[in-house]
C-alpha cells in the first residue's frame, strides 16, 4: 500500500451517556476504536494524545456528544485518529446592508472613472489644438 488513506468522519458518542457515570469517557474512547476498525478495516488504531485530552476535557462522567475526528490509515497499517481543525476558508454571505454599500460605492467609482476619462479626452484635445497651432507658427 503506497498511498495513505484519509477520511474525516463525525462520531456520535451519545451512547456512551448509557454506560455508568464514571466509565462514560473510557466508553467514548472504546467507541471511537470499534468506529475506526469498521470503517477503516484494520484492527490496529492509534488515538493521538489531543483527541483523548478532548475527550477527557470535561471529566470522565461528561464526554462529548459529538466528536470530528480525522483519520489516517499509514503504510504501516495502523489508524492514527485526531482531532479535525478545519480550515475556515468558507466566507459568510454579505448581508443587504454590506451589498447596498458596496453597490454606492461601485456607482461612485464608475462615474470619477466617467469623470477621469472626459478630463483625458478634453486634455489630449487641447494638446492637439496646441500643437497644430505651433505647426501653423
Amino acid at each position: 500500500m503506497s498511498q495513505e488513506l484519509e477520511r474525516v468522519y463525525t462520531i456520535n458518542l451519545g451512547k456512551a451517556l448509557l454506560s455508568v457515570d464514571t466509565h462514560r469517557a473510557p466508553r467514548a474512547i472504546n467507541m471511537i476504536k470499534e468506529f475506526a476498525r469498521h470503517h477503516m478495516k484494520t484492527s490496529d488504531i492509534k488515538i493521538e494524545e489531543d483527541l483523548a485530552h478532548q475527550i477527557w476535557a470535561r471529566g470522565v462522567r461528561s464526554p462529548p456528544r459529538k466528536i470530528r475526528v480525522k483519520m489516517n490509515k499509514t503504510d504501516e497499517g495502523y489508524v492514527l485518529v485526531s482531532p479535525y481543525t478545519e480550515e475556515k476558508e468558507s466566507k459568510e454571505a454579505p448581508s443587504k446592508k454590506e451589498l447596498k454599500e458596496k453597490s454606492k460605492k461601485e456607482k461612485k467609482d464608475a462615474a470619477k472613472v466617467e469623470k477621469d476619462a472626459a478630463k483625458v479626452e478634453k486634455d489630449a484635445a487641447k494638446v492637439e489644438k496646441d500643437e497644430a497651432k505651433e505647426e501653423k507658427d
